[in-house]
């Protein structure tokens, strides 16, 4: 029996045909316990909801522990964490939503719960003007304490990996496939560079090759763990979009580079932003403002009022003050001042940061 007698049960638990993880989770909650399962009876797994006969024969009759103690010497060998869905440190951002993987494979230096993860993704025929935007919208969020999620694919997440590493910012590459092989091969020394970095992650034990079915189960691990889901290109029916509406099933929030109408690889984003699953990003300050992730800075000290403004704009700062909210049209009336000329002032005052405007033609002082 192996050392750690719980991950050895939960991942031959995965190892058992037929049964995804929605089940999985099922069949935790009513028999108690991962080895539980292994020691119900066939006539009690036949009564849980979504277990019929052929998969209670699966789960009664499974023998192959040995495939998921040579996944265990695999683990410890190259010092890989497990995550339980159970466990504290599993990713929080994945507990509550139903299809997500029940045990995760990491391999680096990540935190799987850090305070803002965006998640980058898009085509693997990236333009100069997606790759420009991808280098410097990751250069431009480094100071606001973020962690990057994407796929390693070639392209727009190779992309974003690199520049991850660039300026040392943490990054997660999810693979569709063990931790035995990199997949694309050209991200090899990649690979390499993000474990020092950041790292991989993947739900697939090892010997798993990156099959085509596998691509959109990691998908949902990058659309799960984001916060938001920045896409600079994407095909209509690219792999990024797939990864978008996948999100939008989340709620995560979902930020895409609008692109001319007649570019193939812009036309799945420009379609999120018409289909109103998107908001539109231009820069790295569009996502901090729809996220609220301003930096909290300290109050300039104000200089003396008296000394750097004019007499007039003395007098309109004293009037705002002692009226609080103040209609532009009565102001003028009650100061006996051109319109045209206030207007003028309080425009002044707003970019010397002294009033701010206020619906309805009004000022009120900052």
């Amino acid at each position: 029996m192996p050392t750690t007698p719980d991950l050895f049960y939960q991942i031959s638990l995965k190892l058992i045909p037929g049964i995804g993880d929605v089940l999985i989770k099922n069949l935790i909650s009513y028999c108690g316990g991962v080895e539980a399962i292994f020691k119900e009876r066939k006539s009690k797994l036949l009564k849980i909801p979504g277990i019929g006969g052929v998969l209670a024969n699966n789960i009664a009759t499974f023998s192959n522990f040995d495939l998921a103690e040579k996944e265990m010497i695999f683990i410890e060998k190259h010092q890989i964490k497990a995550y339980f869905y159970l466990d504290e440190a599993y990713p929080y951002r994945l507990r509550d939503l139903q299809d997500a993987p029940t045990l995760l494979f990491g391999l680096g230096n990540f935190d799987l719960n850090p305070t803002r993860l965006i998640g980058i993704v898009g085509t693997r025929k990236a333009s100069e003007y997606g790759r420009a935007f991808t280098q410097q919208l990751v250069q431009d969020l480094k100071e606001h304490n973020i962690e990057v999620i994407s796929g390693l694919a070639l392209g727009i997440d190779g992309i974003a990996h690199k520049a991850c590493i660039e300026h040392q910012i943490s990054n997660i590459g999810v693979l569709a496939h063990g931790l035995d092989r990199i997949y694309p091969s050209q991200h090899q020394q990649l690979a390499k560079k993000m474990l020092l970095c950041g790292g991989l992650l993947t739900e697939f034990t090892s010997g798993t090759n990156p099959d085509r079915e596998n691509f959109p189960k990691r998908n949902r691990i990058v659309a799960g763990m984001s916060d938001v889901l920045v896409v600079p290109e994407t095909a209509i029916k690219g792999g990024a979009r797939i990864t978008a509406e996948i999100a939008h099933s989340y709620n995560r929030d979902i930020m895409v580079l609008p692109g001319r109408v007649s570019d193939y690889y812009s036309l799945g984003c420009n379609y999120l932003i018409r289909d109103h699953k998107a908001s539109m990003i231009t820069c790295a300050d569009d996502l901090i403002q729809l996220m609220g992730w301003e930096k909290s800075k300290k109050q300039a000290p104000k200089p003396d009022l008296f000394s750097l403004l004019t007499k007039e704009e003395n007098t309109l700062i004293e009037y705002i003050r002692n009226k609080g909210k103040c209609n532009v049209d009565l102001m003028a009336f009650e100061l006996n001042t051109d319109p045209g000329t206030l207007a003028l002032r309080l425009l002044e005052l707003e970019f010397g940061g002294y009033v701010r405007p206020l619906p309805g033609k009004s000022y009120e002082l900052v």
